[in-house]
């Protein structure tokens, strides 16, 4: 199949990129809360809900990068041009957060730095870009074997493999390796997903349209099944992973439907210059976090107005930052 021609803005992206990194502070601020009632779950359920129907955002950034790294490879490149171009653009930025987070912010961790950095475990939400950094290595084998992932019979044992491995991983047994081959291993397939769909963006766009009732409906009713299976299966075991992670079939599924969803909804809306802050927002906002939870923590209700609160402080302080940071010529290539 022959590869479109990319459009420079695509503007669903720069809009799911701006919902990913909201929901990736809506989880950190309700997770918050839920640490400081001791897991109250019941007594929390809005803040639950919260935070369970955000758990899309870190595998939508897998999808998201996936389409645009294969959007912009309409011909062969070079494997070491690539990998210095997109090293310089992520991991620059990632290496002076990462040590922000480790000596100045938490200062406890035990881990020496080489290990941090390649564990991405600075900061929690760091975690994510080792994982992306893999992606980058592979794809260009990806982009260059990609009619034989494409074929159907390949691509359906590929979800299907997928989807098993998050089925252990969550249900029975946790991967027996660490971040970020664990976290690359279970999310695999979605970034293949993003690949393929930049190839077929017209037809997905078509798709969505037509079906837009049934996703806004299926994503809702899967919205809602991933907060009741987190609830359930916590009270069930007694561990936070069970509301914790993102990585589990549940997701998967949400995640690809929201996407598609989100892909058609957000067809014409321009969050350009919000998109270009999201990556220093992703960095920063833990920081904010940190200091704004002093004042938030005396005032914890499960009212979900508190929720809704916290989240537009930390969120809208961030973007202000990163908006005001941006002004400074040339600081966003180390700040991201």
């Amino acid at each position: 199949m022959k590869l479109e021609k990319p459009h420079i803005n695509i503007k669903s992206i720069d809009a799911m990129r701006v919902i990913a990194i909201l929901a990736v502070v809506l989880i950190h601020t309700t997770t918050r809360t839920l640490e400081a009632t001791h897991y109250a779950l019941t007594g929390y359920s809005w803040t639950l809900f919260f935070n369970q129907i955000s758990r899309f955002a870190v595998p939508l950034f897998f999808l998201i990068s996936g389409f645009v790294l294969e959007l912009c490879s309409e011909h062969e490149i070079n494997y070491l041009t690539f990998l210095k171009k997109r090293f310089t653009k992520i991991f620059i930025p990632y290496i002076f957060w990462s040590l922000i987070y480790y000596f100045f912010v938490y200062t406890n961790n035990h881990d020496n730095l080489v290990r941090v950095i390649l564990t991405g475990n600075a900061s929690y939400q760091l975690y994510f870009i080792p994982t992306l950094c893999i992606f980058y290595m592979v794809f260009p084998l990806f982009h260059k074997i990609y009619k034989f992932i494409a074929h159907p019979l390949i691509l359906i044992s590929f979800g299907a493999l997928q989807f098993w491995f998050l089925y252990q991983d969550y249900f029975i047994k946790h991967a027996g390796f660490d971040s970020p081959q664990r976290i690359a291993t279970l999310s695999f397939f979605v970034f293949l997903l993003g690949m393929i769909a930049a190839r077929n963006k017209n037809r997905l766009l078509e798709f969505a349209k037509k079906w837009k009732y049934f996703l806004a409906g299926a994503a809702g009713y899967a919205g809602y099944y991933i907060f009741t299976e987190g609830k359930n299966l916590y009270y069930q075991i007694y561990n936070i992973e069970a509301i914790y992670s993102q990585y589990r079939p549940s997701v998967f599924v949400y995640t690809i439907l929201i996407g598609l969803l989100f892909f058609y909804v957000f067809r014409n809306v321009n969050l350009k210059k919000l998109s270009v802050l999201s990556y220093f927002v992703f960095f920063i906002h833990v920081t904010i976090l940190e200091n704004v939870w002093r004042l938030f923590s005396k005032f914890v209700s499960p009212n979900p107005f508190f929720d809704i609160t916290f989240f537009l402080t930390i969120s809208a302080t961030s973007f202000l930052i990163a908006f005001l940071a941006h002004k400074i010529p040339h600081l966003s290539k180390l700040t991201g």
